[in-house]
């Protein structure tokens, strides 16, 4: 059990089960019957610390009342042409599962460009899946092989990636505040691949908005990873952006690889079954003419003091990156370190 001892997974038990009912009804959604596995991530978010896991996963389900979160999977983002732009803009999708059965998530990191709505659509199309993942996808694979699977890999194309991309600074630091408060140790590994030589300068930007046990799960692979990641799951469950060892890490290339969509387009199965599963769950019915869509507030609570003073830090750093004439640095040399 790693950090989570049966006594600290005893304790915590104990103190969940006095919470109040509507916090235990949302806590169904989370833990899918599999409570000890729920517990387990927290306290491994929190160093094994029972009461500050505690006050994580309570800060969570409250988080979740507040937001409607258990009832975002009925509320789709519509029209259908307008959710296509989100799609494209918002490069994220399912491509296949390793080995071991769990599922390769493939994020187009370097081109999503945001750009199609507003950022209350990204953050609500973003919990969408994560939700899905936890509500669907992984029960499912869980039941397929036998035993639980609760965790994903992640796969990031940093193909076409600019400095322009820390524009979008906002909607990053959101999400990733959104993914450690509220889905801790979902994903075992961020596999990196497709690096042009503007990621070192993106990365001293990004790195402080993570926390340690992240920034210990990245691995960045060589060119397109396929070699790698081939070691893991077979050729099928490969995103495309990976499957031609060699390819570029330049826009360029990033773009011909963006032509075919892969798993990002809303045309691939596992965005129709997402979309169809929120349709119906919604019980509504594709608008004949394009309205105007209410986008789905959702509260984020930065939490911590310093947030202000790393505010402050990442627009002096961003000031710099952007006064810098020329970028230099060699592949062969990076290492991402603390």
């Amino acid at each position: 059990m790693g950090l989570a001892s049966q006594e600290a997974i005893n304790q915590f038990k104990a103190l969940m089960d006095q919470v109040d009912e509507p916090l235990k009804k949302t806590f169904k959604n989370v833990h899918q019957g599999y409570i000890v596995e729920t517990l387990e991530r927290f306290l491994k978010a929190r160093e094994g610390n029972v009461a500050k896991a505690h006050k994580m996963l309570v800060d969570s389900l409250q988080w979740r009342l507040q937001n409607g979160i258990d009832d975002i999977l009925a509320k789709p983002i519509i029209p259908a042409n307008f959710y296509r732009g989100v799609r494209d803009s918002q490069l994220i999708g399912v491509s296949g599962y390793t080995r071991e059965g769990l599922p390769v998530f493939a994020i187009g990191a370097g081109l999503s460009t945001f750009d199609k709505a507003s950022i209350h659509y990204y953050v609500q199309s973003h919990i969408q899946i994560n939700e899905y993942r936890d509500r669907v996808i992984l029960p499912a694979a869980t039941k397929k092989n036998g035993r639980y699977i609760g965790k994903c890999v992640k796969v990031l194309d940093m193909s076409g990636l600019k400095l322009s991309a820390l524009n979008q600074i906002k909607l990053l630091t959101t999400i990733s505040t959104i993914d450690d408060l509220n889905y801790p140790e979902k994903t075992i590994t961020y596999y990196i691949v497709n690096v042009p030589y503007v990621f070192s300068a993106c990365w001293k930007v990004v790195k402080p908005l993570l926390q340690e046990r992240t920034k210990l799960k990245v691995q960045v692979l060589q060119g397109g990873g396929r070699d790698e990641l081939l070691k893991i799951m077979d050729y099928p469950s490969l995103p495309h952006f990976c499957r031609r060892e060699g390819s570029g890490s330049g826009s360029g290339s990033g773009s011909s690889r963006h032509s075919d969509g892969g798993c990002y387009s809303l045309d691939h199965p596992f965005h129709q079954e997402l979309y169809s599963y929120m349709k119906q769950q919604s019980g509504c019915r594709e608008p004949i003419e394009p309205a105007k869509q209410g986008s789905v507030h959702v509260d984020v609570a930065l939490g911590k003091p310093e947030e202000a003073e790393l505010c402050k830090t990442l627009e002096s750093e961003l000031k710099k990156l952007r006064n810098q004439k020329s970028l230099s640095g060699s592949l062969k040399n990076m290492k991402i370190s603390d």
